[in-house]
C-alpha cells in the first residue's frame, strides 16, 4: 500500500468509525464515561499543527499532567476535513478536535445549549493561500466551471468559509456560495501533488503551510490568487482546538495540563525554530524540504501562540449569510473562558 493509499485509508477508516459512533449515539447506545487522565486529539495535515507535534514528541501533556498529580494517556488521530473531525467529536471518538475556526463555529452553533462545544486554544496565526496553476486565473473571479478548487471540506472547512467570505465581498452575500459548486474535498497532500504535477481537473487549492509553499516552489505556473489575511483583515487564527463543555468540566486536570503543554510548545518553537522543524519531520514523517519549513516557521506573518486572534469576523459573516443560526458577539461566546487564552479576540 502506497503512502497516499495509506493516508486515504486512514482518513476513510476514521470517518467510518465516527459515523458508526454517531449511529450508536442516535440509537441510544450508552458509552462509558472517560476517566480523568485520558486525552484523544484529532489533528490534520500541515505545519499548522506544529504545537501538537512538539507536545507529542516531548510528551509535554504527560509532563504537565504528572506535575498536577495525574497520569495522562494521550492519543493522536489523523483525520482530514472539518466534517470528519466534527463527526468524531460529536460521536465521542475524540476529546479534542483540531480543525479550522469555520468548523468550530459550525459545531458551536449546532451544540449551543446541548453539548456546548467551544474553542480551547488557537494553534497560531497562519496565512492561508488559494493557489492556482491555471494561467488564466488571476483572481477568484477568473475561475470557471472547468476549474476545480480543492479544500479539506466543501462548505465546512475554514478554507471553504474564507473563500465564501471573499465571494460575498466580490459578488454580494447572496452569492457567497458561488464557488462551492466547483470546490472538491481533497486532503492537502493530495491536492498539493495535483497542483504541482498539473494536468488534472484540480486547478486551485486553498491549502495551508507547508503545502501551499511547496506548490509555489514546485510549479512555475502556480500563483497566489487569494490570501486569507486579506479577506479576514489581518493576521488570524485559522486553525484551532475545541472540545465539549462536558469534557472540560469532568477533566479539569487533564484540560489544564493540555493548555500548559501547548503554551510550552509555542515557546519552544519561538526559541528553537530549527529543532521545531526537525520535530515536524520526525513526528509526521513528511518529506518536506527542511529549508522550506524553516522559512515558514520564521515567516513574520506566522505566529505560534495559543491565544486566538481575529476570529470573530468569520463567525459574524457565517451568521449573516445563514450558515449558523446563533450570532457570536465576542470570543467568550465560542471559546472557553480560560486565563491561558485570555486577551484573544
Amino acid at each position: 500500500m502506497t503512502p497516499l493509499h495509506r493516508r486515504r485509508f486512514a482518513c476513510k477508516a476514521a470517518s467510518v468509525l465516527a459515523a458508526a459512533s454517531l449511529l450508536a449515539a442516535g440509537l441510544g447506545v450508552s458509552t462509558v464515561a472517560r476517566a480523568e487522565g485520558q486525552l484523544r486529539i484529532a489533528e490534520q495535515f500541515g505545519i499548522v499543527y506544529l504545537l501538537l507535534n512538539v507536545a507529542q514528541d516531548q510528551k509535554l501533556i504527560e509532563k504537565h499532567g504528572k506535575a498536577a498529580g495525574v497520569d495522562i494517556k494521550v492519543e493522536f488521530l489523523k483525520l482530514s476535513g472539518g466534517s470528519a473531525v466534527n463527526d468524531a467529536l460529536l460521536s465521542g471518538s475524540i476529546d479534542v478536535a483540531g480543525a479550522g475556526v469555520g468548523p468550530l463555529f459550525t459545531l458551536w452553533d449546532r451544540t449551543k445549549g446541548r453539548q456546548n462545544v467551544k474553542g480551547v486554544a488557537s494553534l497560531g496565526n497562519f496565512p492561508y493561500y488559494l493557489v492556482s496553476n491555471n494561467p488564466a486565473v488571476k483572481s477568484i473571479a477568473d475561475f470557471t466551471d472547468k476549474d476545480r478548487i480543492a479544500v479539506p471540506a466543501v462548505g465546512v472547512s475554514v478554507q471553504s468559509r474564507v473563500l465564501q467570505f471573499a465571494s460575498a465581498k466580490l459578488w454580494g452575500d447572496k452569492e457567497f456560495a458561488k464557488l462551492d459548486k466547483i470546490s472538491v474535498a481533497v486532503p492537502h497532500p493530495d491536492a498539493a501533488a495535483a497542483i504541482i504535477k498539473g494536468g488534472t481537473e484540480i486547478t486551485g487549492h486553498f491549502g495551508n503551510p507547508p503545502f501551499q509553499e511547496q506548490e509555489l516552489a514546485g510549479n512555475p505556473n502556480a500563483r497566489i490568487v487569494l490570501k486569507s489575511y486579506d479577506v479576514l483583515g489581518g493576521p488570524a487564527s485559522a486553525t484551532v482546538l475545541y472540545a465539549t463543555e462536558k469534557f472540560r468540566a469532568e477533566n479539569p486536570k487533564t484540560y489544564k495540563a493540555f493548555l500548559g503543554a501547548l503554551d510550552e510548545a509555542a515557546k519552544f518553537i519561538a526559541a528553537h525554530p530549527e529543532k521545531a522543524a526537525d520535530t515536524y519531520l520526525k513526528v509526521t514523517g513528511a518529506k518536506t524540504d527542511r529549508a522550506l519549513l524553516l522559512q515558514i516557521i520564521r515567516n513574520p506573518e506566522v505566529q505560534f501562540k495559543i491565544q486566538p486572534e481575529n476570529t470573530l469576523a468569520l463567525g459574524q459573516f457565517m451568521h449573516r449569510v445563514g450558515a449558523i443560526k446563533n450570532a457570536p458577539a465576542g470570543l467568550k461566546d465560542y471559546f472557553f473562558d480560560d486565563a491561558a487564552t485570555a486577551g484573544g479576540n
